[in-house]
């Protein structure tokens, strides 16, 4: 059976048809596994994260229609979620490498402090975006395997076939040229 398009899984949320949680399910359900399991490192856990993430989206659709998304936009709330997860077990060895990569990027973004920060999330989120068009693609992937799928040095290296120095290396320089285009775009850090 062929998988729908995305923009006719949303219509299925949007007309409240349960079948839209097992397209999703069986278009995406691999890859959102995936993603969690990297997160809360447990299988059972990363299942568990992935259902939450159909409720949530049945939840979410309406008002949003991530028609041209939707797998960004799963993604997002698995991720969330399988965070979530992390912290609400109190898993110390996974929270501590999540405290080393917030860290991390503490050094390049600022953090919503106040509201009116708050407000300025969606041009961060493009200025942030900008910056990743900027790179080229194994910098890009480098940078979105460790900061978006929270992948350790270690599995960047070996995904990519790189030593752990050029990794390490290349994190480095990109938060540093992230930083500076952050400031050219405003943001005081």
């Amino acid at each position: 059976m062929k998988a729908l398009e995305d923009s006719s899984i949303v219509e299925l949320y949007l007309q409240r048809d349960e079948d839209a949680i097992q397209q999703t399910k069986e278009k995406y359900g691999g890859r959102l596994r995936s993603l969690a399991y990297g997160i809360v490192q447990d299988r059972q856990t990363a299942e568990e994260c992935e259902s939450d993430t159909y409720l949530e989206t049945w939840n979410s659709i309406p008002p949003h229609e991530p028609r041209s998304y939707l797998y960004a936009f799963l993604a997002r709330i698995t991720r969330h979620i399988s965070l979530n997860c992390c912290r609400d077990r109190s898993r110390l060895k996974r929270s501590a490498q999540i405290s080393e990569l917030s860290a991390e990027m503490e050094e390049c973004i600022p953090a919503p402090d106040d509201i009116g920060c708050r407000l300025d999330d969606m041009a961060l989120s493009e200025a942030i975006n900008g910056f990743l068009r900027t790179l080229d693609a194994e910098k890009r992937n480098i940078f979105v395997r460790r900061y978006w799928y929270l992948d350790s040095v270690a599995a960047i290296s070996q995904r990519f076939a790189l030593s752990e120095s050029k990794v390490k290396t290349t994190l480095f320089r990109c938060r540093k040229q992230l930083r500076e285009h952050l400031e050219k775009e405003g943001y005081t850090l």
